[in-house]
């Protein structure tokens, strides 16, 4: 059953923990991270942009397969179903569709137009019981297509957001998505604390997660980051096992590439990938 992210990121702000957010492109990628999360008996945030949804043939399918996989699969730990850095008319879509938690990234609007519409998903997910998380200065580099110019994020305009009702913030703080170049200045601590200090309980998201060292992660965790989102690098994990399958001539004796087992390498590496993230953020045994 999936679930609203509001409970698990609740306790882990009060347990100074983090919980992962892996985002899913496919089936394999999926049943890995839940059965690395029942493994570890951790909680855990599907994550799906609006690119990932399309090419899963839609929002209800994703919600039929990840659903039908957490029954199937025998999962009792927690798992939310969020929609990543949505615009606000998939953050609509996917609350249709039944996802159990919600990313309006209102951004790249000013901020009363952020407002306005944040407002608003608040009083459609409150209904519903959905969790919303909400986004202040734009991170970093593209993911999906959605480009930021890692602007760091006003303190007081998250605080004006945080105050609306949402359940989870994101707040630009030297944060890219991708890999980090060589001159990365590295996160904005004092911006951080600062956003901490006025949004008080409110769990603060850290996207980028990857590429960002473990010491950081600690940090950032320790000042009120309750969710860190980590793509990059479960796809570079499953890109690099993957090829080293094709380039090792594993054909099946001349009877082709089997999928299975070309994707059975990758999929090894992204649980690999998964919980290493999960014990560095401190989420092992949190379920």
């Amino acid at each position: 059953m999936l679930v609203s992210a509001k409970e698990m990121l609740n306790k882990a702000k009060e347990g100074k923990y983090a919980v992962g957010q892996f985002n899913i492109n496919n089936l394999e990628w999926t049943k890995a991270i839940l059965q690395t999360a029942q493994e570890l008996n951790s909680p855990v945030i599907l994550g799906v942009s609006e690119g990932a949804g399309k090419y899963m043939c839609g929002y209800t399918t994703v919600v039929g397969m990840v659903s039908a996989m957490i029954n199937e699969l025998g999962i009792t730990v927690p798992v939310a179903l969020h929609l990543d850095h949505g615009s606000y008319e998939a953050a609509k879509k996917c609350i249709e569709a039944g996802f159990s938690s919600i990313m309006f990234d209102g951004s790249h609007y000013p901020i009363e137009e952020n407002i306005e519409k944040t407002k608003e998903l608040v009083d459609i997910c409150n209904k519903k019981g959905i969790s919303l998380e909400a986004e202040v200065g734009a991170i970093g580099g593209e993911e999906d297509g959605v480009i930021g110019g890692g602007e760091v994020a006003d303190p007081n305009e998250c605080k004006m957001i945080a105050d609306l009702g949402v359940t989870m913030l994101a707040a630009g703080i030297g944060n890219i998505h991708g890999k980090y170049p060589a001159n990365w200045q590295g996160l904005s601590f004092d911006t951080l604390a600062a956003i901490q200090e006025l949004t008080g309980t409110m769990p603060l998201v850290l996207h980028g997660g990857t590429g960002i060292p473990a010491d950081m992660i600690k940090k950032a965790i320790s000042l009120g980051v309750s969710k860190i989102n980590v793509n990059t690098e479960c796809q570079l994990s499953f890109a690099a096992a993957t090829r080293k399958y094709i380039e090792a001539g594993k054909d099946l004796e001349g009877k082709g590439f089997d999928p299975r087992k070309l994707l059975a390498d990758g999929t090894a590496a992204i649980k690999e990938t998964v919980k290493e993230k999960m014990e560095l953020f401190g989420s092992v045994n949190k379920a």
